[in-house]
């Protein structure tokens, strides 16, 4: 009888191959199995790594940038008053000033300075209540009159200055110091110094060689050459959305720029709102 060679004969030649066939295949799938073990530790890490951020994203409060506190309201009936109102969850969006008005200034003519301190508080209301965006215009036509550089020099201090966002500051410090224009004292960079000091926040390291060194001539240049290209006369020179004002320096007065200003953004808004005439096919 021929002996049985099936699967239950232990005795068996075949037998023997067969285990260690099974026995490679898992040493061959071994690292597999580990490599997959990992991924999963190292994604599933990951994954509560990154529900750790967003849960610390959630409360820890990063305000945008220009975001401002909302305005608090009446505190309602047992409420601690000022609650929340220092949180900035208001966006601002602020609507486009229609109105430009423009100063044309030299800060070595005394004519200048008077209008400066006639005009001061006129411009300050006009800017805290948002009537108007003010633009200044630098020009040095007095030492052309008075012969020096004082008035070029001013001009360039102040560009320096408005480097760091010191211009008004810097300017009324010229004002209230302003020397006899024949003297053309403020071509003294000494004195920018010391006028740069009393304005305050002005960083001397980076003003000093601004000065020092005329960074802004050309600027200053190039904006009295756009100014006497204009034929608009003698200081001072005050526009309106591009149009000049006149009787600067015999008529006008506080009230009539501040009625001019309003008359102006009437206009501009009335404008605004009128459809412009368009050919349209839907007649």
């Amino acid at each position: 009888m021929t002996e049985s060679k099936g699967p239950d004969n232990s005795g068996g030649a075949a037998a023997g191959p067969g285990k260690k066939n099974r026995k490679n295949l898992l040493d061959r799938l071994r690292p597999y199995a580990v490599g997959t073990v990992a991924m999963a530790v190292v994604f599933g890490g990951s994954a509560l790594v990154g529900a750790h951020v967003r849960a610390t994203k959630e409360d820890k409060v990063s305000e945008p940038k220009g975001a401002v506190a909302a305005v608090p309201a009446a505190p309602a009936a047992g409420a601690s008053p000022g609650a929340g109102a220092e949180q900035k969850l208001a966006v601002p969006v602020r609507s486009a000033v229609p109105v430009t008005v423009t100063v044309y200034e030299d800060l070595r003519s005394p004519d200048s300075k008077a209008f400066d301190e006639q005009y001061r508080a006129t411009f300050d209301q006009l800017l805290t209540t948002g009537q108007v965006q003010l633009h200044y215009r630098l020009v040095t036509a007095s030492d052309q009159a008075y012969g020096g550089t004082g008035a070029k020099v001013a001009a360039n201090a102040a560009a320096c200055a408005q480097d760091q966002g010191r211009f008004t500051e810097f300017v009324r410090e010229i004002w209230n110091n302003q020397p006899d224009p024949h003297s053309d004292g403020l071509a003294d960079v000494a004195l920018m110094t010391k006028l740069a000091k009393k304005a305050g926040k002005i960083t001397a390291g980076t003003f000093e060689p601004c000065v020092q060194q005329a960074d802004h001539d050309g600027w200053v240049r190039q904006s009295q050459s756009a100014f006497a290209a204009q034929h608009l006369g003698d200081m001072p020179v005050v526009q309106i959305n591009g149009t000049a004002v006149r009787g600067t320096r015999t008529t006008l007065t506080p009230r009539m720029l501040r009625a001019l200003v309003l008359q102006e953004a009437r206009r501009v808004i009335a404008a605004r709102a009128t459809p412009a005439a368009t050919n349209t096919l839907l007649r």
